[in-house]
């Protein structure tokens, strides 16, 4: 299947304040992740980041996670024109992230961890959105 970031980006926003709502901290945190991952490669995408004929990312250093991926993303908006408004703020939410934590037991996602990764989902969602706005992607 061809990888389109922008519409996984989308669905698993969607789908993760969905869970959130209902008190499905796990998933939900993963799916923040995921959205946050989706967004930001969308945006890479546009400020430079090349993918295959499959829209993979082509650079081994690209298929990484929310954690390090927030950070990669610096490397393709930095000394972009249109990158200007868009950076990222730090530290990052998703420091305390690992994608090993999609195999850890729901009773350590709560509330409130949950939060701080909905909230850096969310800037990375505002991002988008001004991207669209502005005819960047």
């Amino acid at each position: 299947m061809l990888a389109d970031f922008l519409d996984a980006h989308e669905r698993h926003w969607t789908d993760a304040e969905g869970l959130f709502a209902a008190e499905r901290f796990a998933n939900a945190d993963h799916l923040y992740g995921m959205a946050t991952e989706c967004g930001l490669k969308r945006l890479m995408m546009r400020f430079g980041m090349t993918v295959d004929e499959k829209g993979n990312p082509t650079k081994r250093q690209d298929w990484k996670h929310v954690k390090d991926i927030w950070a990669r993303f610096e490397t393709y908006r930095s000394g972009k024109v249109e990158g200007v408004d868009y950076g990222l703020p730090t530290p990052s939410p998703f420091d305390n992230c690992s994608v090993d934590d999609r195999y850890a037991h729901q009773s350590h996602f709560d509330k409130v961890r949950v939060q701080s990764h909905q909230t850096g989902a969310r800037t990375v969602r505002n991002l988008v959105a001004k991207a669209q706005r502005e005819g960047l992607i």
